[in-house]
């Protein structure tokens, strides 16, 4: 069975097949979300077990963010089709992840290494959250308002995006300046 390209992969059940496209079934769903909070989990797991063992590397300072990036973007990406978030708040939330990107190769180049702050972690939590609540099926639990919290989440999480991505910037502003 080949995967249709117009199907979200978020809601992509290997076993049962494509779901239908306007309404995404409970199954495939889930499993968007059982993959996602793996994801998520073992960042999350990587992380405390290199604080816990002092073993961070300069490696894992760089390649960790870009693993967020990926796995926040995918998420948000394949909601779009599903009609749970409007392409821009994706496009404003990939870019942002694409500037700080540079902004870390830029701060690299010059010798210096940037790990993730704590607004940036608030921001990632807030994302992870919004997405677990919008891939999350309607109506198999009782949550109110689930696919609003999602959208009020993600929508905190642009605000914290672009607050984060004016404090990295401010305090990286000297990478402008250096010469070669």
């Amino acid at each position: 069975m080949a995967k249709r390209p117009d199907r979200p992969a978020i809601c992509y059940d290997p076993v049962g097949g494509d779901p239908p496209h306007a309404g995404a079934d409970h199954t495939c769903c889930l499993s968007g979300l059982v993959f996602f909070v793996l994801a998520a989990a073992t960042d999350w797991l990587d992380g405390y077990l290199a604080r816990k063992y002092s073993c961070e590397t300069v490696f894992g300072k760089l390649m960790d963010p870009l693993a967020d990036k990926l796995l926040v973007s995918a998420g948000l990406i394949m909601l779009i089709p599903l009609g749970r978030i409007p392409a821009w708040i994706c496009l404003l939330i990939i870019s942002r992840e694409i500037f700080i990107t540079g902004l870390r190769g830029l701060a690299a180049s010059t010798g210096k290494v940037v790990a993730a702050d704590n607004l940036g972690k608030i921001k990632s939590n807030f994302q992870y959250y919004g997405i677990g609540f919008l891939i999350f099926p309607l109506n198999l639990l009782p949550i109110p308002y689930q696919y609003g919290i999602g959208s009020i989440l993600i929508y905190l999480s642009v605000v914290l995006s672009i607050w984060s991505a004016a404090d990295y910037t401010y305090k990286l502003r000297d990478i402008f300046v250096e010469t070669s």
